[in-house]
């Protein structure tokens, strides 16, 4: 069984509201809160914007590249649940979660097996790893089969290029997925239609 979804880059009103209101929500909602190259980045002020939706059964989750204090101060006071980090070190990602009180999501890039083992530097603080592309703000995929070495016991997110017809695929495979380019009309524009049907079709999975 799959731990639960992400939908991430969500920066409309009208996609947070149909989301958060779904009858099977994504465990989280992902928002891209620094890397000005992704179509998905949100302004703080239409952050603060979105944030007041009621987050309901969901999490929110801000995405943030690097160590970026000016962006962690910016944002300190805002109701997210997790900080989901990309290319930061050990020693950084676990002070950025003492000193914000947030649970973490460390995220990694892969490409080939070196890249999946250093999960083990981050495992003892990380709430969640997510296991990612190298593409960032595109959707690039990788193998998966790189992943059944991991232990049990870590609690692993994936992305990267993952369609709604791969989600049988993952039946039995504890992790939570998460999805965004191709739950989009076009880049960076979310598909209300896509959207649904990827939550149902988890839910369905699931049941």
């Amino acid at each position: 069984m799959m731990k639960g979804s992400k939908i991430c880059g969500v920066s409309d009103l009208e996609t947070l509201n149909f989301i958060v209101n779904h009858p099977y929500p994504p465990s989280l909602v992902g928002f891209i809160c620094n890397f000005k190259e992704s179509p998905r980045y949100v302004e703080i002020t239409q952050l603060k914007k979105l944030l007041k939706i009621k987050k309901k059964r969901c999490k929110y989750v801000a995405v943030i590249v690097k160590n970026d204090e000016a962006t962690l101060e910016r944002i300190k006071n805002l109701p997210f649940d997790y900080y989901q980090i990309y290319d930061c070190s050990p020693d950084d990602a676990k002070k950025i979660k003492e000193k914000y009180n947030k649970k973490i999501i460390i995220a990694l890039t892969i490409e080939n097996k070196e890249d999946v083992k250093k999960y083990k530097n981050y495992e003892n603080f990380s709430d969640i790893i997510l296991f990612d592309g190298k593409g960032y703000a595109e959707s690039v995929g990788f193998n998966h089969d790189l992943l059944n070495e991991v232990p049990e016991h870590i609690n692993k997110m994936i992305a990267g290029n993952i369609k709604i017809e791969d989600l049988p695929n993952f039946k039995n495979k504890h992790y939570i997925i998460d999805a965004s380019g191709n739950l989009e009309s076009q880049k960076g524009i979310k598909d209300i239609n896509k959207i649904d049907k990827f939550l149902n079709t988890v839910h369905n999975i699931n049941s």
